[in-house]
Parts: structure tokens; C-alpha cells; sequence
């Protein structure tokens, strides 16, 4: 066996494995299908403006170790996530504040705000949601949820409200006061430079093969490793033996443009349901570009089938069933680790992804 670990993936979770490791002194060998590194946090640079290729990602963490972690690789600058939201020709602030509630009913006070609210959800009388919609609306009120709510989630998840379960919007953030910052979190920001050169320095002195399928390597070279890090889909390691999880994939249209400013923010939801796409990012005010171009990615939710990208596990409690027993599979692995999103079937932020691997770092090496 060459070496201690083979990687199946150079996102953020094996990345960060394989640093670990070859600190440890293990030898590792790093392998994705894709023909870069750094998984869905790749950054491709055009027109000298770090384009997020696979959605934006904005890291953000109130866990201080994870944020000390992270910096060892980057220096953040200070951008903090402040989305706008396009319902027809009317705009609006979120996540849901004063702003937004200012502009939707021409008030003024947090008890204006909450009045409001209260009344469109008392006359619903909504007592036990049986579907999204309802949830929704007895937690939002009418003019939120239609506004804001039903058609990007609608967009999201491919279906009506009516028919996608309650448990999705278990709860809606609002917020009383006239602050635009999407999260709470204490620490956030963009490495500046963008994401790639993270997990290129992480992965420094390792070997890495991209454009490699790990299930022909496997076959070719079924012996090169002592043990599997597997961070790809687990339903597809064990040849979706009891059916397919469900994922939904995502679309993305990238165009550069010849102007210095398309939109005038990083992020742009559209939560009209006959606008196609649900968001627009424009990638240099991530980190404040004054380039004489700029770069738009739309972005289109999709139904996810076997063969394409998977982005968003689809959570509900028939997967989660059916997920319990491909980790039952899965701990009968004998020297296989499956971790990130897709290894473990969960929506993971970028700090859960680190936070993830790092304690399976040490229940490894303890």
C-alpha cells in the first residue's frame, strides 16, 4: 500500500483531512473528479474578478477556534451579507427587518411591524400547519409570505408551498430593528484572493489528481491506500443499492459584462415565481472590485437525477430513513470514513464543514 490515506475529494472536508494527516506525518493522496480542487468553494478567476463558480459562498461563524483555523490560510476582509430581494418592480431588504417592513407598509415602528403581522396571522386561524404554505403564513403573516416566501421557495424546491412539508420553514428570522446583516454570527467575511488558494495551501506538499473518478481508480489500483476518506454521495459508494437519495441540483448562467456595476450588490434574490432563476450574483462586490467589467452568475433550481450535480439533500424524513441505513452500511466499512455534505447527507455551512472534519481528525488520531 503507498499510502496511509487515499482522499475521494479536495473540497473543503478532505481538504482539510489531508492537512491534518500530512501534518501528522501520514502520507495522502487526494483525488477529485473535477478537473480543479476546493469542491463547490472553487473560485475561477475572470477578468481578474473571483467568480464563485458554484454559488456564493460567504463565510460566516461564531465559533471562534473555526475562524482562527480558517485564517491560517487566508486573510478575510470585511464584507458582511446584505441580499436584496426583487418581488416585480418593488424591492426589499433582508433577511427580514425594519427595513423591509418600512418599505412594505409605510411604518416606522417595531410595534407597527408586529401589529401587523399579529393581525394577518390571527385572521388566517392557522392552528396546526399541515403543509409549508400554511407554516409559512402563520408565521409570516400574508404580505410576507407572498411577497417574499412563496415563489423562491416554490423556485427552490420545484413544487407548490401546499405541497412540500411544514418541517422546511421550521422558523422565519425576523428582525425588529433597521439592521441589513443577513447573519448573526460573529465572524464573516471573503478571503480575499477567494477561496481556491485555501484549499491550495492546505493541500501543499500532498499529492492531488484531479479529472481521477474514484470508482475506476478503485478498480484500477484497489490497493494503493490503507484507508478511504469518502466525501462524494454515499448512496452512490455502495452503487445505490437501496434506491437513491434525493438531492436538488442547481444551474448556473455566467456572463461578463461591459459595465463596472451590474446590480449594485453581491446578491440579488428574485422571488417572483415567473422570474426562472432565484438569484443573481455579481461576484466582485464580494470583495469590493473596482475592475472595469463585472461577471453575473443566474442561478436556476433543478430536480436532481443520477448523473448530475448534487448540491442540496433533500432532508425529509423519508431520505433521512433511507439515509439511516446506508450509514448502517456505511459503519460495516471497514477502513472507509465518509464525511461532508454528501457523505453524510446534510446541509453543511462551510464552518460545519471544517468544524466536521476536524473532529473526525481527532477521533482518527486521538
Amino acid at each position: 500500500m503507498k499510502y496511509d490515506y487515499l482522499i475521494v475529494g479536495a473540497g473543503l472536508f478532505g481538504s482539510v483531512f489531508a492537512y491534518e494527516a500530512h501534518k501528522r506525518g501520514k502520507s495522502c493522496l487526494v483525488i477529485d473528479k473535477r478537473d480543479h480542487i476546493a469542491g463547490n468553494v472553487y473560485c475561477e478567476e475572470i477578468e481578474g474578478i473571483n467568480v464563485h463558480k458554484y454559488g456564493a459562498h460567504i463565510f460566516h461563524t461564531s465559533n471562534k477556534k473555526i475562524w482562527e483555523y480558517i485564517n491560517q490560510f487566508a486573510e478575510f476582509n470585511n464584507y458582511i451579507n446584505s441580499p436584496i430581494a426583487v418581488y416585480k418592480d418593488e424591492l426589499y431588504n433582508l433577511p427580514f427587518n425594519m427595513n423591509t417592513f418600512s418599505k412594505m407598509w409605510g411604518i416606522k415602528t417595531p410595534q407597527e411591524a408586529k401589529a401587523i403581522i399579529a393581525k394577518q396571522i390571527e385572521e388566517l386561524h392557522i392552528t396546526e400547519p399541515r403543509n409549508l404554505e400554511e407554516q409559512a403564513l402563520s408565521l409570516a403573516g400574508t404580505d410576507v409570505y407572498e411577497k417574499l416566501i412563496k415563489g423562491y421557495t416554490e423556485k427552490q424546491w420545484g413544487r407548490p408551498c401546499s405541497e412540500l412539508p411544514s418541517f422546511i420553514i421550521k422558523r422565519l428570522p425576523f428582525r425588529f430593528t433597521y439592521n441589513n446583516n443577513y447573519f448573526n454570527d460573529r465572524y464573516q467575511g471573503i478571503p480575499i484572493g477567494g477561496y481556491t488558494k485555501i484549499v491550495g495551501k492546505m493541500l501543499d506538499g500532498i499529492e492531488v489528481k484531479t479529472g481521477t473518478d474514484y470508482f475506476q481508480f478503485k478498480k484500477d489500483k484497489p490497493d494503493i491506500a490503507r484507508k478511504i476518506v469518502f466525501t462524494g454521495m454515499i448512496d452512490e459508494y455502495f452503487g445505490y443499492r437501496l434506491g437513491a437519495l434525493e438531492y436538488r441540483s442547481v444551474r448556473f448562467e455566467t456572463e461578463v459584462l461591459d459595465t463596472d456595476n451590474y446590480q449594485g450588490n453581491a446578491v440579488v434574490n428574485y422571488t417572483d415565481r415567473e422570474i426562472p432563476y432565484t438569484r443573481i450574483i455579481e461576484h466582485k462586490h464580494f470583495e469590493f472590485g473596482t475592475q472595469e467589467k463585472t461577471v453575473i452568475s443566474r442561478e436556476y433550481s433543478s430536480e436532481w437525477k443520477v448523473g448530475m450535480e448534487p448540491y442540496y439533500p433533500v432532508n425529509n424524513e423519508q431520505n433521512n430513513q433511507l439515509f439511516e441505513k446506508y450509514r448502517e452500511l456505511a459503519e460495516k466499512e471497514n477502513n472507509v470514513i465518509f464525511g461532508g455534505r454528501l457523505g453524510n447527507y446534510k446541509y453543511y455551512d462551510m464552518d460545519k464543514v471544517i468544524e466536521s472534519a476536524l473532529e473526525t481528525v481527532d477521533r482518527e488520531f486521538r
